[in-house]
């Protein structure tokens, strides 16, 4: 056996062993509704046996509904290229585990993360036995393996995408922020954050600190008011962004500056930033789109993308999560669609929504639609490419595990280990 497949071994292992955290009898996030402040208690239990691997970093801290991913990439490339040596903690990844953590031009090696993990077992067992506040969950303790990586590559800056929300999210455990940014506010994980956008917007307005710069795309009054008290109350410096014409570069852009990062590096950044299943064109001909839109807002946003494409037919490749917003999130995209394929992703923690709920959705919403079921995705995608014609378009989305999944047909989950890059 090669030392590379012994090394994919021990990845998969150390990947499995962190997703396993899941099967411990510890409070969800998801599901408690009550107060959350110990989740980040349990996460600084963990940190101080670890020496406190997040001290020292200057933060980018990025949370809102959509496109955070999108600008903490922009602001990696732009950095990198500035001459900065600056780290990525992305969420959730698409393929494989080690696209969370980025570095620089490269992720995290499978190698590294599998001893990363192994150092960590040690005081995960100890949080076990001894916190008071009991076992970090999955996205901690990836957080906090992410956090020793940084600290181990000696990165000046360090990007966090929060995973969800602001105030109690894992990543809401640094001290001090350089820049706080929110995206935008919509409805998404309404049933944690909270059913009015207000309640979602005082939730992601927990990033914003004392000592950092806030700067915000979002445009509707009543929200601004409640980041412009929360700046007033840290006496952060409170900026929304007004030129929206690409909602995600602009903000990047003046993030960057606010840093002092010269125009030249800003625009090579801009061009030279990429991400696997963000409005990804995978092939051409036929025309095959990779998109993890999950949510009413982002599929509204990704419909309005397609109508700048050319193509004669859309067949639509569909799986969602069970705790989204099912009837209007298949309301924005389904219309446009002429065939649709209705399956799930196979991410074991996750529950995927139920296919026949999905179809009669669907079907009320085009009653003429052809609509097909498909258990498996892998056969759902078969099914598609062996119907569509060169002219046409086929979009895969829903869920960002469903086209990482499926992006496997393209490039592989070895490539992406063996090279450290996605594309």
């Amino acid at each position: 056996m090669s030392s590379f497949n012994k090394t994919i071994i021990k990845y998969h292992q150390a990947v499995a062993f962190l997703e396993s955290l899941i099967n411990l009898p510890i409070k969800d996030y998801l599901l408690d509704l009550n107060d959350r402040s110990y989740y980040l208690d349990r996460l600084r239990y963990l940190l101080k046996l670890l020496k406190n691997p997040h001290y020292g970093f200057k933060f980018i801290h990025i949370t809102g509904t959509a496109g955070k991913g999108t600008v903490a990439n922009y602001l990696h490339e732009i950095l990198r290229l500035s001459g900065k040596k600056v780290g990525t903690y992305f969420s959730p990844h698409t393929t494989t585990s080690i696209e969370r953590i980025k570095v620089n031009d490269l992720y995290i090696s499978p190698n590294n993360f599998a001893k990363l993990t192994d150092y960590l077992k040690p005081a995960l067992s100890q949080c076990a036995l001894k916190s008071p506040y009991g076992h970090p969950s999955y996205f901690e303790t990836f957080l906090a393996l992410a956090f020793l990586y940084f600290k181990q590559k000696r990165c000046e800056y360090v990007i966090l995408e929060t995973g969800l929300g602001g105030t109690h999210d894992a990543t809401n455990v640094i001290k001090k922020t350089k820049l706080a940014l929110i995206t935008n506010i919509n409805y998404d994980h309404t049933e944690v954050l909270g059913k009015t956008l207000t309640a979602i917007a005082r939730n992601k307005a927990g990033i914003i600190k004392k000592g950092s710069i806030f700067l915000t795309t979002e445009r509707r009054p009543a929200l601004l008011k409640i980041f412009q008290k929360r700046c007033q109350k840290f006496g952060a410096p409170y900026q929304p962004i007004k030129n929206l014409l690409d909602q995600n570069q602009e903000l990047a852009k003046v993030a960057a500056r606010s840093l002092g990062i010269k125009e030249k590096f800003i625009e090579r950044g801009l061009k030279k930033a990429m991400l696997p299943c963000r409005f990804e064109i995978i092939q051409k001909q036929p025309l095959i789109i990779l998109d993890g839109s999950h949510n009413p807002a982002k599929l509204k946003y990704l419909g309005q993308n397609l109508k700048r494409l050319k193509y004669h037919k859309l067949y639509l490749l569909l799986g969602l999560a069970a705790d989204k917003d099912l009837k209007n999130s298949l309301k924005q995209i389904v219309p446009l669609a002429n065939k649709v394929f209705l399956t799930r992703f196979l991410m074991p923690f996750r529950k995927t929504a139920d296919l026949k709920t999905l179809y009669n959705l669907a079907k009320k919403i085009k009653p003429k639609l052809n609509i097909t079921v498909h258990l498996d995705p892998w056969q759902a995608l078969d099914k598609a490419l062996n119907q569509i014609k060169a002219n046409d378009c086929l979009l895969i989305t829903g869920s960002f595990f469903l086209a990482g999944e499926l992006r496997q047909k393209w490039i592989s989950e070895d490539y992406i280990l063996k090279q450290r890059k996605s594309f």
